[in-house]
């Protein structure tokens, strides 16, 4: 009798601790997915970012770097000493601004103004449709700039994923990346210059340049805040990552002129390569990624000098069409200091044409613009 009474309340806490353990398992996911949605499109994040001159930097990614001597632009600038006199200053922006966005904060380090029950106005047809392509764009962006905080989140709940640091390891050399099985000096001795292998295969870059959001290479791990940690101090992990980008420089037609400021050249097989970039327009993805990894993992000043160079081939010299939009939408917003960001859009709006097509700042900022040219030339 007794053991029979025993083996009903054994089973009967067992049961107990399985439904437990699965509404805990329930509860637990589900509150995660929650907090990844809780961020308004303007939230504490953003007043975070926009006033980042007051916090000390975040490992990996801080959205004001201090800034070098003033860069040399290769591309036609309005020959007036006031053409920068805004663009380390912040501007009041309106919300109903026919092109405000949301999740664009290069223009303002204080909140929006009032808030107003005013819709944005919105142009019609092509500008329309170019501008919701920009917002959407700007909106992954906005999460990169911030350090990916769902991402991290989600890191919390996790910390098993914080002990294994399989990309700090690729980089040291002391693991091979999946599925390929290769080690990143094969890459650096092996891979340069292989083209065809370097276009399509597609499992590699995820390991190259990592980031802590995934990729197209599920078997390639996200980026871990402790291994972003342990990467910027670890000179071989670093030296490791310069040799992928100059590899991936190669690639695409691209020399880099000096490690110390990043700055970047046409290489002497430019044309080929520039040919491939029109017809395979997956790279702008990639070259997304690289410019998200570099400010990510210790080299922000590389940004501006890579994304100043695509600018000025796409607007000025009229080269790779096809990657333009990707330019103006994706590149330019990955440099993580703003006064960068300005100098590159101020450089874009005024070499842009037509004028009037031009969505990536708000129409505020560009008749700013429009107006120093005027005087300028006066």
């Amino acid at each position: 009798m007794i053991r029979g009474v025993w083996s009903f309340f054994g089973r009967l806490c067992r049961i107990g601790l399985s439904y437990w353990s699965f509404l805990w398992s329930f509860v637990r996911r589900h509150f995660c997915r929650l907090l990844a949605r809780l961020r308004p499109a303007v939230s504490d994040d953003d007043a975070a970012e926009r006033n980042d001159g007051n916090r000390g930097p975040s490992p990996g990614c801080q959205e004001e770097v201090e800034r070098g001597p003033e860069r040399q632009s290769t591309a036609r600038q309005p020959d007036c000493e006031t053409q920068s006199s805004k663009e380390g200053e912040d501007v009041e922006l309106d919300a109903t601004d026919e092109l405000y966005c949301p999740y664009d904060s290069t223009w303002e380090n204080k909140g929006p103004g009032p808030r107003t029950d005013r819709k944005p106005r919105r142009a019609a047809g092509f500008r329309s449709s170019k501008f919701a392509r920009f917002e959407q764009a700007a909106r992954d962006m906005q999460n990169y700039r911030h350090g990916y905080p769902s991402q991290i989140r989600r890191q919390v709940f996790n910390q098993d994923s914080q002990a294994d640091k399989p990309n700090l390891e690729f980089h040291l050399g002391m693991r091979p990346c999946l599925p390929d099985g290769i080690y990143i000096q094969d890459f650096h001795n092996n891979w340069h210059r292989e083209y065809d292998t370097l276009e399509y295969v597609h499992t590699y870059i995820q390991w190259l340049f990592p980031l802590p959001e995934p990729g197209m290479n599920v078997q390639a791990p996200t980026l871990t805040k402790a291994e972003i940690q342990e990467f910027l101090s670890n000179s071989t992990a670093k030296e490791n990552l310069l040799k992928s980008y100059e590899l991936m420089l190669d690639f695409y037609g691209i020399t880099l002129c000096d490690k110390e400021t990043g700055a970047v050249s046409r290489a002497s097989n430019w044309r080929n390569r520039f040919n491939n970039l029109n017809s395979n327009t997956h790279n702008n993805l990639r070259i997304t990624r690289i410019l998200k990894c570099l400010g990510t993992l210790g080299f922000p000043h590389y940004q501006f000098p890579l994304v100043q160079f695509f600018l000025n081939e796409t607007l000025v010299k009229g080269e790779l069409p096809r990657v333009k939009d990707s330019v103006l939408n994706y590149f330019v917003f990955a440099v993580l200091d703003k006064r960068d960001r300005r100098h590159l859009l101020k450089f874009a709006y005024l070499n842009y044409v037509p004028k009037d097509e031009f969505v990536w700042c708000p129409k505020k900022i560009q008749r700013m613009w429009s107006r120093e040219e005027i005087q300028c030339r006066e």
